[in-house]
């Protein structure tokens, strides 16, 4: 079968209003806020279509914020009940939007971890701060670093009271020789806003250390999350 090598070529300003064949003829990068966000809606309301209502949730999220350059970051804090007050958005749409907003904070956190460097408490308190705070229980969190401190991954070792007997050094430092790291970090949030360490932080801390020097793979903090506030073990020694 024949297949012609040609591309088809758009003039400038076709497609303007059509943001989903815009998207797919020039890439997203071609796109304005209002446009990207209406190629995921794909479509509009009586009187308005896609981009028309897409630039009318930018404008609402806009006035919620004090820079107009900060429009965006505004419709990231919009619950799905908030952005189903826009006339215009149903569920649906206030569901796509929180799943796009929610992949670009991921993607963006993602990103920054590659360059942070770990072994300052105040960078890794930062870091996790918002994701521990709120929690209504106790997360131990394990960070892996590599040679240069800079984060390779996290995952979740524990839910529920970090208590010494129910860590298992097994299961934290198998993972650390699985991905190759130098080093790890140990977090947890307190429920009650208080960063203050228990009698259990410590021993998780000095049983977790303790294992990891027979490994050789040091434990260089455990930090407790509280309501915007934390409290590295380290710097307090009790490691």
């Amino acid at each position: 079968m024949y297949k012609s090598n040609c591309r088809i070529h758009f003039c400038e300003g076709e497609n303007e209003n059509k943001p989903y064949e815009r998207c797919l003829a020039l890439g997203a990068g071609a796109l304005s806020d209002a446009q990207l966000i209406a190629a995921v809606l794909r479509t509009g309301t009586r009187g308005m279509d896609a981009t028309q209502l897409a630039e009318e949730i930018i404008s609402l999220c806009a006035h919620s914020e004090s820079d107009e350059n900060s429009s965006l970051l505004g419709l990231m804090h919009l619950s799905v009940h908030e952005l189903m007050k826009i006339k215009g958005v149903g569920r649906v749409k206030a569901v796509q939007i929180q799943c796009i907003c929610e992949l670009s904070r991921r993607i963006a956190k993602q990103t920054a971890g590659r360059r942070l460097d770990f072994s300052s408490p105040d960078t890794i308190a930062e870091y996790y701060m918002q994701d521990l705070r709120h929690l209504d229980k106790e997360h131990l969190v394990l960070v892996l670093l590599d040679n240069k401190c800079c984060r390779i991954r996290d995952s979740i070792v524990s839910i529920g009271t970090v208590n010494a007997s129910l860590v298992n050094p097994r299961e934290i430092f198998s993972e650390a020789l699985k991905y190759g790291a130098v080093s790890i970090v140990l977090l947890h949030n307190h429920p009650s806003g208080d960063a203050t360490p228990s009698r259990n932080d410590c021993m998780v801390t000095r049983r977790i250390a303790q294992a990891g020097n027979i490994m050789g793979i040091q434990l260089l903090d455990h930090i407790i999350i509280g309501d915007n506030k934390y409290t590295s073990l380290k710097e307090k020694d009790y490691m």
